[in-house]
């Protein structure tokens, strides 16, 4: 029995030398752990932070086009606006050149155009009303 209580002293003065030699091992991979947390949040960060310039990038460029068509559609009614006002002058000028001057219609845009400062921008606005 004495040879039993000697290999269970040993096995326990073992025991208790081992114990400390774990804990710090475990305090030191929850160490590195802790330390190592801080560098995968910040890696975690960076990427966060690239995922959301990318977005931003990618809405801008969204607005940018947006902006684009805007401008080109403007330009393109501007450019309609034009054309039609050169086919109402040529249509102008042509009702002027048949209109009799001594006609009710003829007197009456006489009147009319009196606030213009042309005939022929008065038959336009005339024309224009018309349609």
């Amino acid at each position: 029995m004495d040879s039993i209580d000697k290999l269970l002293a040993e096995l326990q003065t073992e025991c208790k030398e081992i114990q400390p030699q774990q804990q710090q091992s475990k305090s030191v991979v929850a160490k590195s752990f802790i330390s190592s947390s801080p560098k995968s949040a910040s890696f975690i960060d960076k990427l966060l932070a690239e995922v959301k310039a990318d977005f931003a990038e990618a809405d801008a460029a969204i607005e940018l086009k947006r902006e684009q068509e805007v401008e080109q559609e403007r330009i393109r009614q501007e450019q309609l606006k034009v054309k039609q006002l050169e086919a109402l002058k040529v249509q102008a000028k042509e009702w002027l050149a048949k209109i009799d001057p001594l006609s009710s219609e003829g007197l009456w845009f006489e009147r009319f155009a009196e606030s213009y400062p042309s005939k022929l921008e008065a038959a336009i606005e005339y024309l224009r009303s018309n349609e």
